[in-house]
């Protein structure tokens, strides 16, 4: 039997699913989802945009009102030991399949982040539940960051934007470079952050904590059965 009929029997499982690049636009939308439950239900904090929980910090340190030192603390704790323990996930599966490495991610932080909803269904207006929410959906974003980052797509961190934007701009016609092959690419995470946003925004406003963080459970789930290695 030749090499090319025994590829074509035995095609690539990493290949199988998804690409990493509409997973990662994907997780983009959740980000979104996640921030608006965070920022406008739960006192003014990130638990996904860590750049403006550093920001959201400063003013709570200087006593502006609406912010919380306490909240913006738990959050930044979490993401970090939920980055820990994705750096220690990628040092254990990352030489081996990235399909079931990012799979198997993905399918903790659709746990973490169901639980998360079950709790704001469960017990909207008890003691704790702002801390258990904020606990349990940074840790799952500091646990995909580590797994993106690791993973290396170049322009989809999933939860940042500024250099995103930059690339944008910095390598775009009008400051005299030429047409860059990843401008859709980055054009399409600014986009999606802004519907995972505008979307959790108007969730909140209307229905509560529950209905976005259930949605970005599944957004989670989804992608965690079906993405593959390949960029």
């Amino acid at each position: 039997m030749s090499a090319e009929s025994t590829e074509t029997q035995s095609p690539d499982p990493e290949a199988r699913g998804l690409r990493l690049v509409t997973v990662l636009l994907g997780l983009t939308v959740v980000s979104g989802l996640i921030d608006a439950v965070s920022y406008l239900g739960l006192g003014h904090v990130f638990t996904a945009n860590m750049t403006g929980n550093v920001v959201v910090l400063g003013f709570a340190a200087a006593g502006a009102p609406g912010f919380s030192a306490p909240h913006t603390l738990t959050s930044l704790g979490s993401f970090l030991v939920g980055a820990v323990a994705g750096g220690r996930v990628a040092v254990r599966f990352g030489g081996g399949s990235r399909r079931a490495w990012a799979r198997g991610t993905l399918a903790v932080e659709a746990v973490l982040v169901g639980a998360a909803s079950a709790v704001a269904f469960a017990a909207p207006g008890a003691t704790g539940t702002q801390y258990t929410l904020i606990t349990l959906t940074a840790f799952a974003m500091g646990l995909r960051n580590a797994t993106v980052r690791k993973l290396g797509v170049p322009d989809l961190t999933t939860t940042v934007l500024t250099m995103t934007l930059t690339g944008l701009a910095s390598d775009s016609r009008a400051a005299g470079g030429a047409a860059h092959p990843r401008s859709p690419r980055r054009a399409a995470s600014v986009f999606a952050m802004f519907a995972g946003a505008l979307l959790g925004a108007w969730l909140v406003i209307h229905h509560g904590l529950g209905i976005p963080l259930v949605i970005a459970a599944v957004m989670a789930g989804v992608f965690a059965l079906t993405a593959s290695g390949r960029e």
